[in-house]
């Protein structure tokens, strides 16, 4: 889901991270018209341009990571790929997990894991290779990295204050919280919602400015091809979950016939604007509270909050209402304390969120909804916690010289309104989902269009519905990429294959099925079940059918089904 930065903790996700109700994968494509991206004059093939050669001429200097088992190394990539030679670049920290048989390996396979705001080197070296069938990890170098403003990219996205920032600004007034109830009806719920919103967009325009307009979908797609270039690969082979497949159709687009491979697992479909996504996803997660409350007795047993299916919803539709008249009670030592509790949003929040891997999450939403209903909300409250990772050392402290056809270089922003370098945020994955889906999809300016589609949302998606619409009020003042939403334009690439779940909260089945008819030749593997995402969760059936099709290239049959 989409969750824009707001006052209290930023959630997370499991093993791929919650696409947004407003992200989209636009590209320029090679033509213009209705339903398509309008090309710009950086659409033409980078490599080509002298002022790229040297980013694409990179050689990556591998040295071991914090973790064992891991190599890490460094890409530099411009900040502007209109204008390459402004000095201004992100460096990009990139991991790689070796070949289990070096002596047959094909090449590199490059993931990314999700978000967007996913930082790809912290998911690998967390064991996310693991999640790779035996077949591809023998024969595959498993190689990932932190996309631009994301994670320990340098410079990194943040809309929060720096600890002395936070300091300054303790002595002045605090900023208005705003009401956030999940279906804002009257003028003055509405007006908060809408406050709340551009407050939040400011923050990120007081800390990040400079770099809000370079962190989009497509940019992050043209760094993919300086990291395939810096690989040594003449074709990309390619994995994307989630947001990975907005970041996969936008590679496709730009350099088709670079594609060896391409999976799409938890398919977006770029043809949808931003309010049919809204209602996309937000009907997605409702279908999956329903699954939930059908089956929990199936996955988690004895924990189940209620007795029958029915009660279950009724408890949990009970809780959103208690929590839209006042926050529920969470203990003194909970991060929702010092908010006075856990409001609707909040609770909404933390049960989506629990639908991404019902394996894993059922049974602790179980008890933690049992709880809150007797009246202890603390449980809950932390299903979306996590220790963030430790800040890791700045790439861009070592080996500063300039980019050149052997190494990766400096990341010296040259933009006094971007954060510096070594104050690189330890957790910045709330800061760049927002800019990311932001910058990807046009918004519109004027409030009403929001309201208008609130009625809309509510009869598709109930409560779900009008929380994904109102959160979107963020990217209402966000710089605007100036892409339209479009039907993919890829000719020339191999045949792509898209996984979809038939029972994915975040991306639902039928955006995947889309997805698979707009690429030429695009072919589906319908996975039959329940959560987000599919490969490294969905049995051996699927793993079987990827690494096929990723190792030797065999083709998935129409109508495949594991």
């Amino acid at each position: 889901m989409n969750h824009p930065v707001r006052r209290r903790p930023a959630l997370v996700t499991a093993l791929a991270l919650a696409c947004s109700v407003a992200l989209t994968s636009c590209t320029a494509g090679p033509a213009t018209g209705p339903g398509r991206a309008a090309a710009s004059p950086a659409s033409a093939d980078p490599a080509t341009r002298p002022g790229l050669k040297a980013f694409y001429g990179q050689r990556l200097r591998w040295t071991d990571c914090d973790t064992e088992g891991y190599v890490c190394a460094r890409l530099t990539v411009p900040r502007d790929y209109d204008d390459p030679g402004n000095g201004r670049t992100f460096v990009l920290p990139v991991a790689r997990a070796e070949a289990g048989k070096p002596d047959r390996r094909i090449g590199s396979l490059v993931y990314n894991p999700g978000g967007p705001g996913a930082a790809g080197v912290q998911s690998l070296e967390e064991g996310m290779d693991e999640a790779f069938g035996r077949a591809a990890h023998d024969r595959f170098d498993i190689v990932t990295f932190d996309p631009r403003g994301v994670g320990a990219s340098v410079p990194a996205l943040t809309c929060t204050a720096s600890d002395d920032e936070a300091e300054e600004e303790a002595t002045d007034p605090p900023a208005a919280e705003g009401a956030a109830p999940l279906h804002p009806r009257t003028d003055e719920e509405r007006t908060a919602a809408a406050e709340g919103a551009r407050a939040a967009t400011e923050d990120c325009e007081r800390h990040s400015g400079g770099l809000l307009r370079h962190v989009g979908t497509q940019d992050a797609a043209r760094d993919l091809d300086v990291l395939r270039a810096a690989l040594g690969e003449r074709e990309l082979t390619y994995l994307g979950w989630s947001y990975g497949t907005s970041l996969g159709t936008a590679y496709a687009e730009l350099f088709p016939r670079r594609v060896r491979a391409m999976v799409l697992d938890g398919a977006i479909d770029p043809s949808l604007d931003w309010s049919q996504r809204v209602i996309s996803q937000s009907a997605g997660f409702r279908r999956s509270v329903d699954d939930y409350a059908d089956h929990c007795a199936e996955v988690a047993d004895d924990s189940c909050p209620a007795d029958s299916p029915d009660a279950i919803r009724a408890l949990i539709e009970g809780l959103y209402t208690r929590a839209g008249r006042a926050p529920l009670p969470v203990s003194d030592d909970s991060s929702y304390a010092e908010y006075g509790g856990m409001d609707a949003t909040a609770v909404l929040d933390a049960v989506s969120m629990a639908m991404y891997t019902p394996e894993d999450q059922w049974e602790p939403l179980s008890r933690a909804l049992a709880a809150a209903d007797a009246g202890d909300a603390t449980e809950l409250g932390a299903l979306d916690e996590e220790e963030p990772a430790p800040a890791e050392e700045d790439p861009g402290q070592e080996d500063t010289d300039d980019v050149t056809e052997e190494d990766s270089g400096d990341a010296d922003s040259g933009d006094e309104d971007s954060p510096a370098a070594e104050e690189t945020p330890v957790d910045n994955e709330g800061a760049a989902l927002t800019a990311v889906n932001c910058l990807d999809v046009p918004h519109p300016r004027d409030l009403a269009a929001y309201w208008d589609a609130l009625p809309r949302a509510e009869k598709a998606a109930g409560v779900y519905g009008t929380a994904g619409v109102t959160a979107e009020l963020t990217c209402r003042g966000w710089p605007s990429g100036g892409r339209t939403p479009h039907r993919v334009d890829a000719d020339g690439v191999p045949p792509v294959l898209v996984v979809g779940t038939t029972g994915d909260p975040s991306t639902p089945y039928e955006e995947a099925v889309s997805l698979a008819d707009q690429f030429p030749g695009g072919m589906l593997l319908t996975y039959e079940g329940m959560g987000h995402t599919a490969y490294g969760r969905g049995g051996a059936c699927v793993t079987e059918k990827v690494d096929a099709y990723l190792v030797g290239l065999k083709p998935v049959r129409p109508g495949a089904t594991c």
